[in-house]
């Protein structure tokens, strides 16, 4: 970090009167930085690792709720035949507007 101030000071600006304890805060905020850009940088199969671990999981959860519709439908397909003309009539009704 550069030790020049970007503006010059006004009376509202916080003055430390004690030099070494802006250089240690400087040197912390420093620290942190280069932590999280080195997290950042990692190795990327982690990160792909990561993404087709949560694909699989949606993966599964839609083909189970796919499976459970296709189930209800061939339960009983009268209703839900008049599920969907009524929601047919509704989204006319909604259009016709």
């Amino acid at each position: 970090m550069t030790q020049t101030p970007i503006a010059p000071s006004s009376p509202d600006d916080i003055v430390l009167e004690d030099d070494t304890l802006a250089q240690r805060l400087d040197r912390q905020a420093d620290a942190i930085l280069a932590e999280g850009e080195a997290r950042s940088f990692e190795d990327p199969t982690s990160l792909r690792q990561a993404v087709r671990a949560d694909a699989d999981m949606i993966r599964g959860k839609v083909i189970s709720r796919v499976e459970a519709a296709r189930d209800g439908i061939r339960d009983e397909p009268m209703k839900t035949t008049l599920y969907a003309l009524g929601i047919g009539v509704i989204f006319g009704m909604l259009m016709r507007r």
